[in-house]
């Protein structure tokens, strides 16, 4: 006996519903994720099991497994959705009429970059509305596992086949002194000279801070003397007040390094090269509004890094006016 048609037997609501479950693994949390009560989100994936005439999940005691057929469902669901939001932004484009929200989580570190990538992007798309949470590594990686934003802006990307990863801009990194420091003017200055000093860190995990460990241990440099500080601001508040020497984005320094309230010893291998990716989950299929969102960093890559490596001056961009639409009268 045939199978009944599917088109006729699924809806959105049972996938959008079921998506939930399996990446959340959970009835309960896909419940508060998507506002509904558990027993309604039990009773949409029983609907859709008899659609389908298979079973999707099954509790052992309080854990709920996946089944084959939840697999085989979910990379489908990815693809429906995918093309359903792909058709949205076309029509969105088309009419002219680009609206939605765009959450973004950042690394500290990357604070120096995402402002200016917003700014040329909500030039183009000022209906677009824009949250930005800026957080340490730690947190972003949790952020990224528990799918919470959009897209995830940070250096050092997880080995992770599950995610997708776009690499944005550089991120030098490079040590630090106060003016007048014995090392700002010695000629040749070792990591292991640098290393005598205290150092001021961030907290265990952070980027610059793995960054730095990693090079010494590969020049096998102990890094005994470790002051740890909680932002970047902190440090470098900290460099100026002869608390320690750092090593920080040479963005986050660029303002101090011009008006000489730091300098930047020339020590070999400096600075360490990292970079900034963009980084969602595989299977969350971009929304209309961060498919455009990367587009347009990618169109935009070559204008960032011209103007991150020249020297620091005012923006003169007439298209980047911090006004908001004009309402159309009613």
């Amino acid at each position: 006996m045939s199978r009944p048609n599917l088109l006729n037997r699924l809806t959105f609501r049972q996938l959008q519903v079921f998506q939930a479950v399996y990446r959340q693994q959970s009835y309960s949390r896909a419940a508060e994720q998507l506002g509904l009560t558990q027993p309604a989100v039990s009773a949409q994936i029983r609907q859709l099991e008899q659609a389908l005439e298979q079973p999707l999940f099954k509790y052992a005691g309080k854990t709920l497994h996946v089944l084959p057929a939840a697999d085989a469902l979910a990379a489908s669901a990815q693809s429906i959705f995918g093309q359903v939001s792909s058709l949205q932004m076309e029509l969105s484009e088309l009419a002219g009429t680009v609206r939605g929200e765009l959450n973004i989580a950042a690394v500290s570190t990357a604070q120096y970059v995402v402002p200016h990538i917003l700014a040329r992007f909500r030039a183009r798309y000022p209906q677009v509305q824009i949250r930005l949470r800026v957080c340490n590594r730690v947190q972003a990686l949790e952020r990224l596992a528990e799918r919470r934003d959009d897209v995830v802006i940070m250096g050092m990307v997880p080995d992770d086949p599950n995610l997708v990863f776009m690499p944005i801009l550089d991120n030098e990194l490079i040590p630090l002194v106060w003016p007048g420091h014995p090392l700002a003017s010695a000629e040749r200055p070792t990591l292991e000279d640098f290393a005598r000093h205290y150092l001021l860190m961030r907290e265990p995990g952070s980027g610059a801070r793995t960054a730095l460990e990693e090079f010494a241990a590969r020049e096998r440099v102990s890094l005994n003397h470790v002051i740890e500080l909680g932002t970047n601001e902190a440090i470098k508040q900290g460099v100026m007040a002869h608390l320690g020497v750092a090593v920080l984005p040479k963005l986050a320094v660029q303002l101090e390094l011009a008006s000489g309230l730091l300098a930047s010893p020339n020590i070999p291998d400096f600075p360490l090269r990292r970079s900034w990716c963009t980084v969602y989950p595989k299977d969350r299929y971009p929304t209309p509004v961060t498919e455009l969102f990367l587009r347009c960093v990618r169109e935009l890559l070559p204008e960032l890094n011209a103007h991150f490596r020249a020297p620091l001056t005012p923006i003169d961009h007439p298209t980047l006016l911090c006004l908001p639409p004009e309402e159309t009268p009613s």
